[in-house]
Parts: structure tokens; C-alpha cells; sequence
């Protein structure tokens, strides 16, 4: 049974990781749903490692021209192309940065509020909101820059709150700031990789000093396999309706969820 639960865990964190409802906060509710038992930060930090690999996946041609750019520049190589993709090193080098200071010195209080379904809820209501607003933003299509880079990632460092949508943000602000909605997705998405392996660095010392035992491991494993599957999947869907600028739909649908958790919880005491 607690084998099905990681699978369930694994798959909600790949469809939430990347559409803009909170995966972090759809794992609270569920985790305490289920009454699934595995659930930890390490878990949720395997989870979030298969739903990096959901992006090496859609985004591999990308992530080779931002790696090859460097020595591509130093061999004299001046295509427009190259320039660009040297350039999204560097944005997502200082996109980065709040996320690693908020992990540094806030990762104790944060993993606190991983157990608190309310706040969970309350940040669900704030993803809502952003997403049906993002319906009313005039759309340009300015070109990303450090400052914009800077402020999408402070989007991502708020993000790590349970509740509160990285995707939903970090695209939101974007947008905000004049960023093509599409092209603010796909930035989202890479600026995930270096923020998860982040967590995963973080939370390494734990993982080595209280290892799992079998069955652990093996609801680690399923769930984190899950987790890839479905985040492929929601990226190609996320990206679809982003080109249709259809994001208030999630927006509804975060609303719904948070009133409907939230009257549980203080009516029935669930």
C-alpha cells in the first residue's frame, strides 16, 4: 500500500512540479490525504529529482547549446545564436542566486512549514490569484536581462514555500517584467535544474547519515520514476496552453482546491 501511495505522491509532483498549481503544496495535501508515511523532505527532494529529469528530457537540444556556448566563444565562434545561449548562462547564474540564499539560511524554518496543511492552502489561494491575473498582463516581448533574471529568481526563492507555485511565479514575474510568456516558461523550466540540485546537495548529508532501509528505497525509487513520466507530460501540456494564454484555468482550480481544503480542515478538523 505505501508502495501505491509513492507512486500517487510521485505522479501528483510530476504534474504539479510544472503546471502552475504547487507541487509542494499539492504533496502536503496529498501526503496527509493518503496518510502516507514515507513522506519527508528527502522524498520530496527524489521527486523533485525526477521531474529534473523530465526537463533534461524536453529541453536536452537546449541545455547542449548553453553548455557548448562557453567554449564556442572562446574558439571565435560570434553566431547571434551563441551569444544568446552565453547569455542564458549567465541569466540563470544570477536567477539562481536568491534561491541558494534562501537555502542557506532559511532550509530549518521551511522544512517546518512542509507539515502545516494551512499554510499550504493560504500560499494555493496567492498561486490562484497570480495565474487569473496573468490573463490581464499587456504582452510584450522584451528581451530578458541581469535585473529581470534577478527578479524571476526571487520568484523561485518565494516559491519554496509549500502552496506557492514556482512555475506560477517565476512565470508570472516574468510576464510582468515584459518577457514572452513563452519564452518565460522555457527560462522557468532550465532555472529549475540548478535550484534542484541545489535541494538535492542540501539534503545529501541527511540522506547519507540516516539511509533509508528497503522498502524506503523502493518507494523512493517508484515514486521518483513516477515523477518523470508525469513531468514530461506536463511540460508539453503547460507549454501548449501558455500559447494559448489559457493560465487563469489553474488559477480557478487552485482557488477550488484551497477553499474546499480549507473549510475541511476548520469545519470537520481533517
Amino acid at each position: 500500500m505505501e508502495l501505491l501511495k509513492a507512486i500517487i505522491l510521485g505522479s501528483v509532483q510530476g504534474l504539479t512540479e510544472f503546471l502552475p498549481i504547487s507541487s509542494s503544496g499539492h504533496l502536503v495535501i496529498f501526503s496527509e490525504l493518503l496518510d502516507f508515511q514515507g513522506q519527508g523532505v528527502v522524498f520530496g527532494v527524489f521527486l523533485h529529482l525526477g521531474t529534473l529529469v523530465a526537463v533534461l528530457l524536453v529541453f536536452y537540444k537546449e541545455l547542449w547549446d548553453m553548455a557548448s556556448a562557453p567554449f564556442k566563444l572562446m574558439q571565435g565562434n560570434r553566431n547571434p545564436e551563441v551569444k544568446e545561449s552565453f547569455l542564458w548562462d549567465l541569466y540563470i547564474i544570477v536567477a539562481t542566486i536568491p534561491v541558494v540564499i534562501v537555502g542557506l539560511f532559511f532550509k530549518d524554518n521551511i522544512e517546518q512549514l512542509f507539515t502545516n496543511v494551512v499554510v499550504a492552502y493560504s500560499m494555493l489561494i496567492l498561486t490562484g490569484v497570480i495565474m487569473i491575473v496573468s490573463k490581464f498582463i499587456i504582452l510584450r516581448d522584451e528581451e530578458l536581462s541581469y535585473a529581470k533574471s534577478w527578479w524571476v529568481g526571487c520568484a523561485q526563492a518565494c516559491a519554496i514555500l509549500p502552496g506557492l507555485s514556482r512555475s506560477g511565479s517565476t512565470i508570472f514575474i516574468g510576464m510582468l517584467l515584459g518577457v514572452d510568456r513563452q519564452k518565460m516558461a522555457k527560462f522557468s523550466f532550465i532555472m529549475s535544474i540548478p535550484a534542484i540540485l541545489g535541494a538535492v546537495v542540501l539534503q545529501g548529508s541527511h540522506f547519507i547519515e540516516n539511509p533509508p532501509n528497503i522498502e524506503a528505497l523502493t518507494n523512493i525509487a517508484a515514486g521518483t520514476f513516477a515523477s518523470v513520466v508525469s513531468g514530461y507530460f506536463a511540460i508539453k501540456l503547460l507549454l501548449d496552453i501558455i500559447k494559448k494564454n489559457r493560465l487563469q484555468w489553474f488559477g480557478y482550480y487552485c482557488l477550488l482546491v484551497a477553499a474546499i481544503g480549507l473549510g475541511n480542515h476548520f469545519v470537520f478538523g481533517a
